[in-house]
């Protein structure tokens, strides 16, 4: 799954017209860039929120087939639900077994391979070290296990594994992933990785500039 649904405030006033999964960096936009590393990968059927101007996604990426996927849509409207709430929406259409979920506003050069989840793990983040500019990091990695102290924290990627029971309990509706993540880790529920090459959030004007500079 690749969340697509988000407004994109901070790069406004470019994302006014455009959706933000639609804005490119050095030519090619950041959900085709997604798309494309998603196949390569071996991946063949990827679900896409819609939100914000989300008929302009759908125009542009359409069935999928031009990038060999299959591409469905978990339409949210005006109503933007939020990592958690958008995904827990999408569930009937992505099955019964683990699913990878990617955020559309990253420009990044990981390999989305297929990452195994332990058997009693929920779920699997993709961590990043964090940046300079950044006061904190998100959360920390202890052997392996995502906890919420440390003395490393590090940067939550935007790349993440799910099983669907994760979700279990969830009332639809308007809600973020991280609470539940964190409990999850705090039951040793959650298992992560670092991913040391090539990664942005491209969140601000700023950071897109310096991409395609």
């Amino acid at each position: 799954m690749i969340l697509a649904a988000g407004r994109g405030e901070r790069l406004r006033p470019l994302t006014d017209d455009l959706p933000k999964s639609l804005v490119e960096v050095r030519g090619v936009s950041l959900l085709e860039r997604h798309l494309e590393a998603l196949r390569a990968a071996g991946v063949e059927n990827v679900v896409i929120n819609l939100g914000w101007l989300g008929s302009r996604i759908l125009e542009r990426i359409g069935s999928g087939e031009r990038y060999g996927l299959n591409v469905i849509y978990s339409q949210e409207g005006d109503n933007i639900l939020e990592t958690g709430g958008g995904i827990h929406r999408a569930l009937p259409m992505l099955g019964s077994d683990p699913f990878l979920v990617v955020n559309a506003d990253i420009f990044t050069d990981m390999p989305l391979a297929e990452i195994e989840l332990g058997a009693s793990d929920l779920a699997h983040l993709v961590l990043v070290p964090t940046a300079d500019d950044k006061a904190d990091g998100d959360f920390a990695l202890v052997d392996g296990r995502i906890r919420n102290t440390g003395d490393t924290r590090y940067t939550f990627s935007g790349v993440s594994v799910y099983r669907p029971e994760f979700f279990a309990g969830c009332a639809p509706g308007r809600f973020s992933v991280v609470p539940m993540l964190r409990a999850a880790a705090d039951d040793d529920r959650v298992s992560g990785s670092v991913y040391a090459g090539v990664w942005r959030d491209v969140g601000t004007p700023q950071r897109l500039a310096e991409l395609n500079a």
